[in-house]
């Protein structure tokens, strides 16, 4: 036999052959894709009028930025961590966005670049008292978010303010009938999918966090990789918020509250390992669009706000659950039974 024949399927992915990348490929992705198609095509029977034009053009910016944001938490789901810095994280830079344009005067691109920023400086926090003070990531990420959120009150004075007529424009626009927010989600995923998956650096990302011992064997800065994530994951959480302010126009000064939970269940029912080291960002960012479809089919057909948490809290418990399943054994068991009866039957 050939060589090629002979050895085993690739399972190397960066430095140390950390990961099996059929592992990326298989079905732990690919559930999420199953049951977005599936409630899409049951919400009409729910909730009718939940597929027209303009019900899917509403909700499509909503699903953006809830993917932009869940990108972050994705990002440091993939290193073990959690972020708890969501609301806070986007609360602030649609704060600066809107407040500071409209009360000094200040240009709104410095205002989008300073709400960006202060999300970067957050992460960069989050990642130094989680790396190089050994906090726990979600001890970590609360203190930083009531930082933010004391921020927010500081500069907002506890009251919102409106978006500029530029941003607002951009953020409600379209180009050839598909939302601006829509476009920039699937351009900042589709990117962050790519490098991940096909550079030198985004292997090494996610070999860090599939195994911290063995990166550092081989030479790797696991510590800058883990702090980046954070600081990575703040920028995003701001973008969303900066996205939102503009599409909502007045939006409220806590905007991100309702955001924190959504993202970790997005990364869940992704299929991405909470310990670390398997994530899919694709299918966080379809993820984000079943949970937002969710919350559209299940107000639309009458039940409160409260109604809507508990079904994102029972979809997280199911996907948890589903999660810890031996699938595999449970597939092999039912095969062995369908085929005893046979077994039996063409026995002497």
């Amino acid at each position: 036999m050939s060589r090629h024949t002979t050895s085993p399927p690739a399972k190397r992915a960066g430095p140390g052959g950390l990961l099996d990348l059929r592992r990326l490929r298989g079905g732990r992705f690919s559930s999420i894709w199953l049951i977005t198609l599936l409630l899409f095509a049951v919400s009409p029977l729910i909730s009718p009028g939940s597929l027209s034009g303009s019900a899917v053009l509403s909700m499509l910016p909503f699903a953006a930025v809830m993917a932009i944001a869940a990108l972050g938490q994705t990002l440091v789901v993939s290193h073990g961590g959690i972020d708890l810095s969501v609301p806070g994280g986007m609360a602030l830079a649609a704060v600066l966005a809107t407040k500071l344009p409209a009360v000094s005067g200040v240009p709104v691109w410095a205002a989008v670049a300073l709400g960006l920023i202060a999300g970067a400086l957050g992460g960069l926090v989050i990642g130094i008292a989680v790396v190089r003070l050994s906090i726990a990531a979600f001890v970590a990420s609360l203190a930083v978010n009531s930082i933010l959120i004391g921020v927010v009150l500081q500069v907002s004075s506890g009251f919102p303010a409106s978006a500029s007529p530029a941003l607002s424009a951009f953020a409600v626009g379209s180009v050839a009938g598909i939302p601006n927010l829509l476009l920039i989600a699937v351009v900042v995923v589709g990117l962050a999918h790519w490098g991940i998956r096909h550079t030198v650096p985004g292997r090494r990302f996610i070999a860090v966090g599939a195994g911290r011992p063995a990166a550092r064997l081989l030479g790797l800065p696991t510590g800058s990789y883990e702090v980046g994530a954070y600081v990575v994951a703040g920028i995003c959480y701001s973008l969303a918020g900066v996205l939102l302010a503009g599409y909502l126009r007045t939006p409220d000064i806590m905007l991100g509250n309702t955001y924190l939970l959504p993202t970790i269940a997005a990364v869940v029912l992704g299929g991405s390992l909470l310990s670390g080291g398997i994530t899919n960002l694709a299918a966080t960012a379809v993820a984000a669009l079943f949970l937002t479809q969710l919350n559209q089919v299940v107000l639309a057909a009458g039940a409160s706000t409260a109604t809507q948490l508990l079904v994102q809290a029972g979809v997280l418990a199911l996907s948890v659950v589903a999660r810890g399943v031996p699938w595999s054994s449970v597939r092999a068991r039912l095969r062995s039974r369908s085929l005893k009866p046979a077994s039996t039957l063409s026995s002497p």
